[in-house]
């Protein structure tokens, strides 16, 4: 029983990998677009923070629009650069 939880840990932890949510964060005063897969809201002030997938960084931003957005378009817009 306990070989067959061994195979079956890492195969579960790649399904729950597979399932986590994607944004598109657009930053209005700047016109900036990042992607991530986590969105924190900071306080009641409104802002939100993010690790950007593009360059690693974390972000914060005071006004900003945010959209859930498909694995199939956050891999595309990861692949062109955006």
């Amino acid at each position: 029983m306990s070989r067959r939880i061994n195979y079956l840990f890492p195969a579960l932890l790649l399904v729950l990998y597979g399932c986590g949510n994607h944004y598109m964060v657009r930053d209005p005063a700047t016109d900036a677009t990042y992607y991530t897969t986590d969105v924190d809201r900071t306080g009641e002030s409104g802002a939100v923070k993010f690790k950007d997938r593009a360059t690693g960084s974390v972000v914060t931003i005071q006004q900003s629009e945010v959209r859930k957005i498909s694995e199939d378009e956050y891999e595309a817009a990861i692949k062109r650069g955006k």
